[in-house]
């Protein structure tokens, strides 16, 4: 091997240390967030204090604070299960679990409560934030059951607005009476037992 083969072989590869360097700077945002600092509050130069990286370096990709932002709160959310199971049934099931071990995520809940109250200081930064990380849920529950309507699985007439918020407001009841603020965990098959329950008045007879 040559000098140069070998200083090439032994230059290490750029990509795991700059993925190590936007996964400190997403976590940073989303910490300084989790202790209580609002989008007013939150500074690039803060950011990169706590990410142990240059201001430059945020730069190199994200323009600005906003867009960096959005990025660290969409990466909060738990990526959602293929919606393509044998049945509504179980992919509802698969869904609904998304949704509690999100809602049950201490540091998830309390980011974005923070980015939400900000709504009227940041209306379009909110917006942006409600684009990337609450639309995209909406767009598959939604999906899914038009999925069931076409198949026969669930009823003609279904008001498929208030099915999505019949499903997840009871699993967000259970997370914030129960799980939360009650005496501890959720049952395991909570999921399950929600939609059992609520397709009894949504599948086609």
């Amino acid at each position: 091997m040559t000098t140069t083969d070998e200083t090439q072989a032994a230059r290490p590869a750029g990509r795991p240390r700059s993925a190590r360097a936007e996964k400190a700077i997403i976590d940073a945002t989303l910490d300084l967030m989790g202790e209580g600092m609002s989008l007013a509050e939150l500074s690039i130069e803060a950011i990169a204090a706590r990410a142990g990286v240059g201001k430059t370096t945020i730069y190199r990709r994200w323009s600005n604070k906003e867009d960096l932002v959005v990025d660290a709160l969409a990466k909060l959310k738990s990526p959602l299960p293929e919606m393509g199971g044998r049945s509504v049934h179980e992919d509802l099931i698969a869904y609904l679990e998304v949704v509690r071990r999100d809602a049950c995520d201490a540091r998830s809940r309390c980011v974005l409560n923070i980015a939400m109250n900000d709504a009227e200081r940041h209306p379009r930064l909110v917006e942006r934030i409600r684009q990337a990380t609450i639309e995209p849920r909406r767009a598959a529950m939604s999906a899914l059951l038009q999925r069931g309507v076409a198949s026969g699985e669930l009823r003609a007439d279904l008001d498929v607005p208030v099915a999505m918020a019949t499903l997840v407001g009871t699993m967000m009841w259970y997370v914030r009476s129960e799980g939360l603020d009650g005496a501890g965990e959720l049952p395991h098959n909570i999921a399950e037992r929600i939609v059992d329950q609520i397709l009894t008045g949504l599948v086609s007879r």
